[in-house]
Formats: C-alpha cells, sequence, structure tokens
C-alpha cells in the first residue's frame, strides 16, 4: 500500500524531445547520392548532436495504481496492529489551551517523552491544537479520516485523541 501511495503521488517532470519536436530539420542535411556518405534525411536524427532523443522519458507517463477498499483497510489494519504490538500507539484525553502556543506544547511533549517523531490522530478539526504543534519539526497532525499507511510508517509513535479511536472503528469497520 504505501508503494502505491507514493507512486500515486508521483509527478513525472522528466521530458525528452522526440526528433519530430526538435528544432530544425525542414530539409536534407545534403544530397541522397554522390557525396560518398551515408544517407540522411535530417538533422533531428538522434543520432545527430542536439537532434531528438530516441527512447527518453516523457512527462505524459502515468504512475497511478489502484487498490480495493478491503486492500487499504488490510494494510492500514496491518500497520496498526504491529505498531500496537511495538507499543507505539498512545491514546490522549485531550488539550485544552486558550491560545496557541508552541512552547507548551512543547514542553506538554518532553512531559511525555516519546523517542522520536509523533504522529497526532484528530477525531475533527482542532485550530489550537494544530497551531500549537505544526512548528515542532517531529510532529504531525492529522484528522481521522486522513489516516494513511505513509504516515503511519513515517512516524514512530502514533498519538490517537480518544474521540478519534471510535470514528476510526466506524469508518473502517
Amino acid at each position: 500500500m504505501l508503494v502505491r501511495q507514493l507512486a500515486n503521488a508521483r509527478h513525472p517532470i522528466a521530458h525528452t524531445l522526440t526528433k519530430g519536436e526538435t528544432r530544425g530539420g525542414g530539409k536534407k542535411p545534403y544530397a541522397q547520392k554522390g557525396t560518398g556518405r551515408a544517407r540522411q534525411g535530417s538533422i533531428t536524427n538522434p543520432h545527430y548532436r542536439g537532434g531528438g532523443v530516441a527512447f527518453g522519458p516523457r512527462n505524459t507517463r502515468n504512475f497511478y495504481t489502484r487498490a480495493s477498499k478491503k486492500e487499504r483497510r488490510i494494510a492500514l489494519f496491518g500497520i496498526l496492529s504491529e505498531k500496537a504490538k511495538e507499543s507505539q500507539i498512545s491514546a490522549f484525553e485531550g488539550y485544552s489551551v486558550e491560545a496557541p502556543k508552541t512552547k507548551t506544547f512543547a514542553n506538554m511533549l518532553k512531559k511525555m517523552a516519546f523517542k522520536k517523531d509523533v504522529l497526532f490522530v484528530l477525531p475533527a478539526k482542532n485550530e489550537v491544537f494544530v497551531r500549537s504543534a505544526r512548528n515542532v519539526p517531529s510532529v504531525k497532525t492529522i484528522l481521522v479520516n486522513y489516516v494513511n499507511p505513509a504516515d503511519l510508517l513515517k512516524f514512530r509513535d502514533v498519538v490517537f485523541f480518544k474521540d478519534a479511536l471510535p470514528k476510526l472503528e466506524e469508518l473502517f469497520l
């Protein structure tokens, strides 16, 4: 599922011109016969300097792949169960602060003693929490509807808000 997600996020930018797309080459470089040289049709041919590329990359390539809902669910639950086995999932009661402050959030994070990166899964939009957490480099916040394999594998610890767990069950079961 991770490969599928990363492949679907790809936007091909590598693009080479074929011999029909390069500039020039309207007439033959020299006569077909009588010169003693090999016959040539156009200076845009791939073996000429400045000519087109024969089998180069094109930006029209499509990397999109599909997976069924069942496959996506199995992958997601597989990752979550693996994280649960390794005790990398925890629950969070709530976060109540009047104004968003990164400093208070960072202090709270230190008290929680996470080893590395942390992914917080929110049940609904919580602007105060998101704004408090967004400037901390090792933290990402995500809504429960957008839980995906790439984020779950990227972050070591996953913290679910208390209300997010029933919502996750409702979405995927």
